[in-house]
């Protein structure tokens, strides 16, 4: 019961953030867009899920309090926590369907695909407009299609749907960093946008994983 209450605290606390997600950076906003994360944390360690799960939300939570700094460092510590967060998710959606990654492609093959051809395409669209971000860009990406290629391992719809609405938060945070500026009418929407798509994906992925 005190996990439940808790994962549906962290989910009242990521809506009070929706309207600070284009406001400019700040503590008070900081705290409030860390706070979801470690609740999920702590809520999927009170109902006994696997360790790893548990420092996948817990990184997730390191990567919100890094991303909603300015500056160059603070993206790339935000990067790297995200990336470790992928990887133990990966690990997690792997051990659950006994499986490798390869296997999404005879389980799932349309939607493996798809995956597989979003992560190269952002050789297009995203890669030549990072500048000197290139290679953490790149490999985040491989690690993000790899949590996603595990998901697909798992027969569990809703664990498809998290982990794809995680990686299109993503897709949308990329746009909104380094394919618009601060005046594009779209900027502040895909701002809370961003939250939406992210905060929902961890919740399925949550639900459906911490047992």
């Amino acid at each position: 019961m005190t996990s439940i209450l808790l994962f549906w605290a962290a989910l009242a606390v990521a809506l009070a953030y929706l309207p600070m997600a284009d406001e400019p950076p700040s503590w008070p906003r900081t705290g409030v867009k860390t706070l979801p994360l470690l609740g999920f944390a702590l809520a999927a360690q009170l109902a006994g899920a696997p360790a790893f799960l548990v420092a996948a939300l817990v990184f997730s939570a390191l990567g919100d309090f890094a991303l909603s700094r300015h500056g160059r460092a603070a993206f790339l510590y935000g990067l790297a926590a995200f990336a470790l967060a992928h990887l133990l998710y990966a690990w997690v959606f792997s051990a659950q369907a006994q499986a490798p990654l390869w296997e999404a492609f005879t389980l799932s093959p349309l939607l493996a695909v798809f995956l597989l051809g979003v992560g190269l395409s952002a050789e297009i669209w995203l890669i030549p407009h990072v500048g000197a971000l290139r290679w953490p860009v790149r490999g985040y990406i491989v690690v993000i299609t790899a949590m996603g290629l595990a998901a697909l391992t798992v027969p569990a719809a809703t664990l498809a749907l998290g982990a794809g609405l995680f990686i299109a938060s993503d897709i949308l945070l990329a746009l909104r960093l380094f394919r618009m500026s601060e005046t594009d009418p779209l900027h502040g929407t895909l701002g809370g946008l961003v939250w939406i798509f992210y905060i929902t994906g961890q919740a399925l992925i949550v639900t459906v994983t911490a047992g």
